[in-house]
């Protein structure tokens, strides 16, 4: 019942921190928001924070790059520390910057280094499309054929996710011919979490340098990018990590190739060592953190508002908001589950804690589309939809609650039977 989840939500030890986001309304009331894996919500502290910036602006002008609390030369810093907690890292192997796409053709153009032998990447079939163009366009650029030279794995007949031992077997077969393995840590489409460790192990077992698009892992499950030894990372901010529409993005380099002058590296001003970068030295002198894979100065009205985003994190903790989104996931399952047969929706993605994050990935017998519209236009539940017949329902641990979960799966049925949940 909803008032058994509006006790479950009293219990819950975190539940306050939902009073630190501005929720959207439907009618009198609050939405039950579900979309945090494509778009987080806005802290209340946001607003704030882009204004000292604005503020900033307005009183020092250019002298704002080297006076003030937060001097914009070295802004990209006040969030390096919090963002290697999020992921797993060492704060010299993390850095905010660009778009999660840019991050890795910057990446891709270090870490994708082909041989005649030795020269596919290996990536999902159902990859995110940027994933893929983006695998695509290197391979051709180095004069592959991307048909060929990108390897797509593929889930078994009649199966919605990857398993680790084909990715391993996969991987293992075409050992001889894969130069760089990029899978997504979370899947995107089903929401499956890939053993990210043992395949990073393998990848490097068969001499292939493996990376991760941490686009819907970052802030969402427990990472530990320097301890499973990848060579690279990108993910986005705007998402589990509440930062804003189109907000910067984050790189990830191993600490092992952070002073290996060797690798190839589209390079730009802000790379190169600050001590020297006033000497408008015609050579680049990158320093040996993931400072050196920089083109840009930072933009600061973007990047402020992941300010605030890490400053929630590093208050409750990686470990803490696992525990919360497992709880929710738990009872947002029980809840589908229960009326599975009524409705005729089955969950796509897998039950075991280790192979989810926050989003259940719900197949419904009618048009995934449609429905999405009516569970916002009829009962305030914001979902999302893959076609033709997927629903995304994300409960992010920061603000999502056991009531949204109690009010989103009693729309469904409302919706599908015309009855409701109990």
């Amino acid at each position: 019942s909803d008032d058994h989840a509006d006790t479950l939500d009293a219990a819950d030890p975190l539940r306050a921190f939902r009073d630190e986001f501005l929720i959207p309304r439907h009618d009198d009331i609050e939405q039950a928001y579900f979309c945090g894996n494509s778009l987080g919500l806005q802290p209340r502290a946001t607003r704030a924070m882009l204004n000292e910036e604005l503020d900033q602006w307005a009183s020092l002008a250019v002298e704002g790059h080297f006076r003030g609390k937060f001097p914009w030369m070295d802004y990209h810093e006040f969030v390096r520390e919090q963002l290697a907690d999020v992921v797993g890292a060492l704060p010299s192997e993390v850095v905010a910057m660009n778009s999660l796409t840019v991050n890795l053709h910057l990446l891709l153009a270090s870490f994708y280094r082909p041989t005649p032998i030795r020269h596919r990447i290996v990536i999902e079939d159902r990859a995110f499309s940027s994933d893929s163009y983006a695998v695509r366009s290197h391979v051709a650029l180095r004069g592959y054929d991307p048909d060929t030279a990108v390897l797509r794995l593929a889930p078994r007949p009649g199966e919605d996710t990857l398993r680790t031992e084909d990715i391993v077997r996969t991987l293992r077969e075409h050992a001889h011919s894969i130069a760089t393995v990029l899978i997504g840590g979370v899947n995107y489409r089903t929401g499956e979490v890939v053993d990210m460790a043992a395949i990073t192990s393998v990848g490097h077992e068969i001499g292939a340098t493996v990376g991760w698009d941490l686009a819907h892992a970052a802030g969402n499950v427990p990472l530990a990018l320097h301890d499973w030894d990848v060579d690279f990372a990108a993910w986005c901010t705007y998402k589990y990590l509440n930062s804003g529409p189109g907000a910067i993005s984050a790189a990830f380099v191993h600490e092992r190739h952070l002073a290996d002058r060797s690798l190839p590296r589209l390079e730009g001003w802000y790379g190169t060592d600050p001590a020297v970068r006033f000497e408008m030295r015609p050579v680049s002198d990158p320093p040996s953190t993931a400072d050196a894979w920089i083109v840009s100065n930072p933009p600061i009205l973007a990047l402020a508002p992941v300010r605030t985003s890490v400053e929630i994190f590093d208050a409750v903790g990686m470990p803490a908001l696992r525990e919360r989104s497992l709880r929710l996931t738990a009872y947002l399952r029980a809840l589908l589950d229960a009326v599975g047969s009524r409705t005729g929706c089955t969950i796509v993605t897998p039950a075991e804690a280790s192979a989810h994050g926050a989003q259940l990935s719900v197949r419904v017998p009618v048009d995934a589309g449609d429905l999405v519209e009516r569970l916002c236009d009829n009962w305030g539940v914001v979902a999302d939809d893959r076609p033709p017949d997927i629903v995304r329902l994300a409960p992010a641990p920061l603000y999502n609650t056991h009531h949204d979960c109690w009010r989103a799966v009693d729309a469904m049925c409302q919706e599908l039977t015309g009855e409701p949940l109990a």
